[in-house]
């Protein structure tokens, strides 16, 4: 009787090891899923093991995998499956693709894992398959699936994938990309707002006390010229108004050839006498300083505004004058305009010929600025990368006036707080320009895709 009760005892403790072994390898069993690894800069290659990408050498990335979402329901016609990376449709052996959401038409869906913008608005387009092709060779299409020349598993592409809007804004010769965020991560990149700044622009230059015996002559001549005339307005004969009236007029058009305005023209027809300080200093008295800006600089000088100079033999101290006038003719060579400035000069310090440091400080205003580094110059263009959100990035052309320190002045092509890439615009060009390419060959420009 006791054997008989040990051995229903063995018989019982048997049959629960069994039946939680089972539940146990059950369970684990249908747990499990397959690991995937793939390259973040070449999607469609594939591995079910860590290691490197034999394309570019990167490390593969492990695929997270989330929990299969609802299929849609047959006969649903306002509702169809989506592959968050491409349109592999069921393609694996009857199992769902473990990166698919289903969508409504007419919504908006981002992927669960990096949020990068998949389906936007709009009715859905046809799932219409189009051609097969290798995404590495670029204009390279087969009509069925199969291997590339290269040994790649060829990627289906389908009729949706031109349905992505395009803006008219994005310049010829670019077309908008969409990145992942792990893709963002390893590239670095950066973004900002474009926002409104105050900015004073600094021009500096160099330049001379003014030693011109041509202008001083130049004055003489034109005051005599005034006054001679006045005293002919007296004589009631015509012919000598005539002459004296066109004497005069001679003078003022030589000085505004050497780059007076009519206004210090108008200024010097009141004068007694021309300026000494042409010729040599003259404790107190006001001294020329003759400067030269460059060309592209022009927008920014006008007359009447403050400068400030400073010279070598006197360093600290700083004398205050105005800009007079601004010559009318450019230098060929040096793509320089000579300004002329009166400067005061109380304790008599100024000389003829002697060097001097200028700097014109020009007030801007508030204005929309954008980062130096987020501006991408082409050599014929300005190119700005803006940031639509969910991983969509679009180029811009954009055209920018002065730049102050870091900043650049922006005149058109975007508007306050759109977000604008600030660091990565070097590898985001390239991509931009790649695809816009491919879709120029015919290779299609759509969304992203992934091997089998």
């Amino acid at each position: 009787m006791k054997n008989k009760k040990i051995l229903i005892f063995l018989i019982l403790i048997v049959a629960v090891v069994g039946g939680l072994s089972y539940v146990i390898r059950h369970q684990g069993k249908g747990a499990r899923q397959p690991e995937v690894y793939y390259c973040p800069m070449h999607p469609t290659y594939t591995s079910d093991r860590p290691g490197t990408c034999p394309i570019c050498n990167m490390n593969l990335v492990k695929k997270e995998i989330t929990p299969q979402m609802p299929e849609a329901r047959q006969g649903d016609k306002q509702q169809r499956d989506i592959c968050l990376m491409h349109d592999c449709h069921k393609k694996l052996g009857g199992k769902p693709c473990p990166m698919m959401v289903v969508a409504k038409e007419g919504e908006t869906v981002t992927c669960p894992i990096c949020g990068t913008y998949i389906v936007k608005g709009g009715k859905l387009a046809a799932n219409k398959l189009l051609y097969w092709t290798d995404p590495m060779i670029p204009g390279y299409k087969s009509d069925k699936p199969g291997k590339s020349p290269m040994g790649m598993d060829l990627v289906p592409v389908y009729e949706e994938e031109f349905a992505a809007p395009s803006s008219a804004s994005v310049p010829e010769g670019y077309a908008q990309i969409m990145l992942s965020s792990q893709k963002q991560q390893l590239i670095g990149i950066k973004t900002a707002p474009v926002e409104k700044k105050k900015l004073i622009k600094t021009i500096r230059t160099v330049g001379t006390i003014a030693h011109d015996p041509e202008l001083y002559q130049a004055q003489t001549e034109y005051i005599q010229a005034i006054q001679a005339w006045e005293r002919a307005k007296q004589s009631n004969i015509p012919e000598i108004i005539e002459q004296s009236q066109k004497l005069a007029e001679s003078s003022r058009i030589r000085l505004r050839h050497m780059g007076l305005n009519e206004e210090l023209i108008k200024e010097i027809s009141t004068w007694k006498e021309a300026e000494h300080s042409l010729l040599y200093a003259s404790p107190g008295e006001p001294v020329w300083v003759y400067a030269k800006v460059y060309e592209y600089e022009l927008p920014l000088i006008r007359d009447g505004q403050k400068l400030k100079v400073e010279v070598p033999a006197n360093p600290g101290y700083v004398f205050e004058g105005i800009l007079r006038s601004v010559d009318q003719m450019v230098d060929q060579e040096t793509r320089t305009v000579r300004i002329r400035a009166q400067v005061q000069d109380p304790g008599g310090q100024l000389k003829p010929d002697m060097f001097v440091n200028v700097t014109i400080e020009v007030d801007l205003g508030e204005v929309l600025a954008v980062p130096e580094e987020a501006v991408f110059d082409t050599g014929t263009k300005k190119i700005v990368f803006l940031d639509n959100g969910q991983g969509v990035f679009e180029p811009r052309d954009v055209v920018l006036s002065a730049k102050v320190d870091n900043f650049y002045e922006l005149k058109s092509g975007l508007q306050e707080g759109d977000r604008i890439v600030t660091s990565g615009n070097f590898l985001i060009d390239s991509e931009s320009r790649l695809k816009a390419a491919l879709e120029g060959m015919g290779a299609g420009g759509g969304g992203h895709q992934h091997g089998q």
